[in-house]
């Protein structure tokens, strides 16, 4: 009996070792320490590790908004790694006009958003068959992405006619409700309102409740027009754009709150200062009837829910207060536990330096109130002169002298044509819209 015993502790103590060895065989492969065949009687072959998929995707990224975030964002689901081309100044002065924001400034704005992997400055505005190959093979790009809204060159041709033929062409969902063009006639359409005393609220309403203006401004020709969607705003966008995980442990939770309309790169900017200081950047943003109150009835010029948006997109922030209110609070502080409250040097409105009426009263008697310096002489009211200069001076060109003016009709004939084509192919795509899974 004894040698009974034995044996079947043998047998179990063999059986154990095996799957022992066993097991750290399995793990030294899938770690990829383990040559392929190894102790199975086959070939010997190293163990390679699957080739991360990058895509690419290029823009302007002019008034960069959550429309381009969300592109961003499905963009990146389609691979491992997001390379981003941003289109230079001159190519898009030479294809679209003049842009608001400066190639520097959209490359932070790009470069901020947190599904970005590598950014490319002064990419083409079309790729041509010798960047295609640079993207091919110094990048790596397995697959050029762009959405199911139509890309026209100003000769009428599809700007990734060449991609789509390589077959290393794939497409997303466009998002709905916002567009560069459609912010700034938002704006110039408060601001022409507000010249003609007009009521500022009604207007105000009426976009951030994403409701459609006419197609054109009265007697406005193509070249002026806007066209402004239904923005949808969903509990399930709100959740693509989170981290989904709040602060850990005795986290150092960094509080700034403000309206971030036109989300810009001083935001972004002033976020990183914020980020630097602790382990979790708590932002909190002003509701529409805040921002309406302290600044004036045209504003904001993007809702509530768009501007939440682009700030959750921002890599350097962690979790937003949607509705922050204006006074930073004691019961504020405790439930969310934080360290420390700042705010910007660069700012719409001075009340965090006031004596009286200062909305910081309260982390100021704590203690924990910093002013940090802003990186950027930039505000949401810089972007919005711009945008009034750049129709001014447009609208100017076009009642100028003859003499000037035959200098530069033809440019302003070429950009009414290629609009002409851009409005048609808009048109068309509208029409013909169906449904596109994905998003």
């Amino acid at each position: 009996m004894a040698w009974q015993k034995e044996k079947i502790v043998g047998s179990c103590f063999a059986v154990g070792a095996a799957f022992a060895v066993g097991a750290s065989f399995l793990h030294l492969f899938l770690k990829g320490e383990l040559p392929l065949g190894l102790g199975l009687g086959l070939p010997f072959a190293p163990f390679r590790k699957r080739k991360p998929v990058r895509v690419y995707m290029d823009g302007c990224f002019d008034m960069m908004h959550y429309g381009h975030c969300n592109a961003l964002r499905q963009a990146r689901a389609l691979g491992d790694q997001l390379v981003v081309g941003v289109v230079s100044d001159e190519e898009i002065i030479a294809n679209k006009g003049p842009p608001v924001t400066p190639l520097h400034e959209r490359m932070i704005m790009v470069k901020a958003v947190k599904w970005v992997d590598e950014v490319i400055p002064d990419a083409p505005y079309a790729i041509t068959e010798e960047f295609m190959k640079r993207l091919f093979d110094e990048y790596q790009i397995d697959y050029i992405i762009h959405g199911d809204d139509p890309c026209v060159l100003p000769d009428g041709t599809d700007a990734y006619a060449l991609a789509k033929k390589a077959g290393r062409y794939k497409q997303i969902k466009r998002t709905e409700g916002v567009s560069s063009t459609d912010i700034v006639g938002r704006m110039l359409l408060c601001v022409r309102e507000r010249s003609n005393s007009q009521s500022h609220s009604s207007l105000q309403r009426q976009f951030s409740h994403g409701h459609n203006s006419p197609r054109f401004e009265d007697g406005a020709s193509s070249a002026g027009g806007t066209r402004v969607s239904h923005f949808l705003p969903t509990s399930r966008r709100i959740v693509q754009f989170s981290n989904g995980k709040g602060p850990g442990p005795g986290a150092r939770i960094i509080y700034i709150d403000g309206a971030f309309d036109l989300f810009h790169a001083g935001h972004v900017e002033i976020l990183r200062r914020a980020r630097e200081l602790g382990d979790f950047l708590l932002v909190g943003i002003h509701n529409d009837q805040t921002v309406s109150g302290k600044r004036g009835a045209q504003h904001p010029i993007m809702n509530l829910h768009e501007r939440s948006l682009s700030v959750l997109a921002c890599r350097y922030v962690d979790e937003v207060i949607i509705g922050a209110p204006w006074e930073v609070s004691k019961d504020t502080i405790t439930t969310f536990d934080i360290w420390k409250v700042v705010h910007g040097t660069v700012a719409e409105s001075d009340d965090f330096q006031k004596e009286e009426g200062n909305p910081y009263a309260v982390p100021k008697s704590m203690g924990i109130f910093e002013v940090l310096e802003s990186p950027l002489d930039i505000s949401t009211s810089t972007i919005i002169k711009r945008i009034v200069a750049n129709h001014e001076a447009y609208q100017a060109s076009l009642s100028s002298s003859s003499s000037f003016f035959y200098r530069s009709s033809c440019c302003f004939t070429l950009a009414n044509k290629r609009n002409l084509k851009k409005e048609a192919s808009e048109k068309k795509y509208y029409e013909q819209k169906s449904f596109v899974t994905g998003d």
